[in-house]
């Protein structure tokens, strides 16, 4: 099978598309025959040493797959070959998914259905299941609140916006272009306020009256979290999802004392391996709101696998809106 392989950390574009042995199913174990692949910020921290687990080489980078079961293990019961589903792929213990078959427990699998498109499932998968998590279990995000999205035209920064007002918040969306906030507006964000024209900071006191806002869901960092941390409400939360600005910033804590709010980290892959259960009710709802349209994931392109270089660098350079899927056929 064709597969994108990283031999060493370093740039995108030292990955090589190449060719491996097709995989084989041990006990419990399916094969998948991939028809989407979701790029993902991760991935670009994995392939560049930058992340925190640090798989050996060489290996196949990505955690997202979609695709057909042609292959079962010994025991393996939940499913049939021809079944369609999405698998996470647990780094360090699975291949990656930037490969044309991928092979990994029967019990990462969720069934999709034939009326889930394929990249639209992909989607569901890493992005909009992040946002689900940090907006349902971590902030507990209720009716009627305020909720900030920044970085609001990615991938999960959208997922971030439809989620918060299907579960009936006000979305301040931040973006930097007219592009990316009209698209944030398009899924319902209630206002779309450009990072490069206004204050972050004067921003948000404005949108909410000078009250502070409840929820921040925060992917870029740096003083992006700076700002917001100076502009949160009396027991708001503000989720710690990631750092694409490349600066993890440093907190200080008496903002916190004085101000009454909560910091509070999200990492999808741990909630994922540690709380299963609750992941598969999630992508449950996930996919109840998808059938229904209350969720409608946007892809930003459709890649040949060997393009998979050229898809990480558009996504770690912040030039994407929602999501690039490989299509490794």
């Amino acid at each position: 099978m064709r597969a994108i392989i990283c031999n060493k950390f370093g740039t995108f574009e030292e990955l090589k598309f190449s060719t491996l042995p097709d995989p084989i199913p041990g006990p419990g174990q399916v094969v998948i025959r991939n028809t989407a692949i979701g790029v993902n910020y991760p991935d670009g921290l994995l392939v560049q040493g930058l992340y925190q687990c640090k798989p050996t080489f060489p290996f196949v980078p990505g955690i997202e797959s979609v695709g057909e079961v042609i292959a079962l293990g010994e025991g393996v019961d939940s499913c049939r070959k021809g079944d369609k589903v999405a698998a996470v792929l647990q780094i360090g213990q699975d291949a990656g998914s930037y490969a044309e078959q991928v092979v990994t427990s029967s019990k990462q699998l969720i069934h999709l259905g034939a009326k889930v498109n394929d990249a639209d499932g992909c989607a569901l998968i890493c992005a909009y299941s992040t946002a689900h998590h940090a907006l349902k279990q971590r902030a507990r995000l209720q009716p009627g609140e305020t909720l900030a999205v920044l970085g609001a035209s990615g991938a999960t920064g959208l997922a971030a916006v439809e989620i918060g007002k299907v579960m009936g918040a006000q979305v301040l969306a931040f973006a930097s272009t007219p592009e990316k906030l009209a698209l944030a507006k398009d899924h319902g964000a209630d206002q779309a306020v450009s990072y490069l024209e206004h204050d972050l900071c004067e921003s948000l006191k404005k949108l909410t009256s000078g009250q502070g806002v409840d929820v921040v869901f925060d992917p870029v960092g740096g003083d992006s979290f700076d700002a917001c941390s100076r502009s949160m409400a009396w027991n708001g939360r503000l989720l710690v999802i990631g750092f694409a600005s490349g600066r993890i910033p440093k907190f200080p804590t008496n903002l916190a004392l004085v101000k009454g709010f909560s910091v509070v980290g999200v990492f999808w892959g741990s909630f994922v391996r540690q709380q299963p259960h609750i992941y598969r009710e999630n992508m449950a709802e996930l996919l109840g709101w998808y059938r229904t349209g209350k969720v409608r994931p946007h892809i930003a392109a459709t890649m040949p696998l060997s393009d998979a270089p050229k898809a990480l660098a558009q996504v770690f350079g912040r030039k994407s809106m929602g999501k690039i899927i490989l299509d490794p056929r």
